[in-house]
């Protein structure tokens, strides 16, 4: 994506993973600075654009890419891997090359071509200690003080994953943000419902904090699919079916890979005067 005429406004992209979408603001090249307010803004489907994630781009000295990442709310989320393996897709398609390093919150992450239209990338090794979590005082992370015994899981994001007998009985609009806002979690959680439904197979569906219910999440599938191999449910390698499709974890010892389609739906101009209300 090349920087725009100012006229022009400032321009952005649509994308999405398996339904999880986003927009895209590059920032190399232009002035403007996303803060949350903006974020809040461009996030309303009615008055703006929508999304999921908004991923901000930036130059940064050692990676390809810098990434950040804002919930429609204005908050940061820390990690995004449905986000990340669409703007790696994107670039990499860009600048004609078949890996990239991508600098989140989480540390430098690696994307490569996948094959048959797919991207894979690392999202790095998962963070199981209660104080990495975070969680807000010690205990055992596999199974939490709460109704249901979730998991608890560090995705360079907070993720707490129930197993139950029928994911689609769980009415996630309640489910979720009862437990987002558990106290355990002191900066909130994402939270996954997941049940296994086949050798190394799982149905999940997904509350992610600041969002609401989504069709996909990358990190959320990342989580449960460590947390399922934890809890000795699953191997290390996992399908996931979500309510956007399919995505494939492999949990391998330099970090936990995520394997999806990706999808760059449009590319616009958020209007100068749009930006001047702002």
């Amino acid at each position: 994506m090349q920087p725009a005429e100012t006229s022009l406004g400032l321009p952005f992209m649509k994308m999405h993973g398996l339904g999880n979408d986003f927009v895209v603001i590059d920032q190399r090249g232009n002035d403007i600075r996303v803060s949350e307010a903006i974020a809040r803004a461009i996030g309303d489907r009615h008055r703006g654009v929508g999304f999921d994630q908004l991923a901000v781009l930036d130059d940064i000295d050692d990676a390809d890419i810098g990434l950040t990442f804002f919930n429609s709310d204005g908050s940061t989320a820390g990690a995004c891997g449905n986000a990340t393996r669409c703007i790696a897709r994107f670039e990499m398609n860009r600048r004609g090359i078949t890996s990239l390093s991508l600098k989140t919150e989480r540390g430098v992450l690696l994307a490569e071509d996948a094959g048959n239209g797919l991207t894979r990338v690392n999202m790095g090794a998962p963070l199981l200690d209660w104080r990495d979590v975070p969680l807000a005082r010690e205990m055992d992370t596999l199974e939490l003080p709460i109704e249901g015994k979730p998991s608890a899981t560090g995705m360079g994001n907070p993720h707490c994953t129930f197993f139950v007998d029928d994911a689609e009985a769980i009415d996630l609009a309640s489910f979720g943000p009862a437990h987002e806002h558990n106290p355990l979690f002191p900066e909130r959680t994402n939270v996954q419902v997941a049940q296994l439904i086949g050798e190394n197979h799982l149905r999940m569906r997904v509350w992610e904090r600041g969002v609401g219910v989504t069709l996909a999440s990358g990190s959320s599938s990342c989580a449960t699919a460590v947390a399922a191999a934890r809890r000795g449910l699953t191997g290390r390698q996992v399908r996931i079916d979500l309510d956007g499709g399919r995505i494939d974890i492999d949990w391998r010892e330099d970090g936990v890979w995520m394997t999806g389609p990706t999808a760059h739906v449009f590319s616009g101009h958020f209007t100068p005067d749009f930006l001047a209300a702002l």
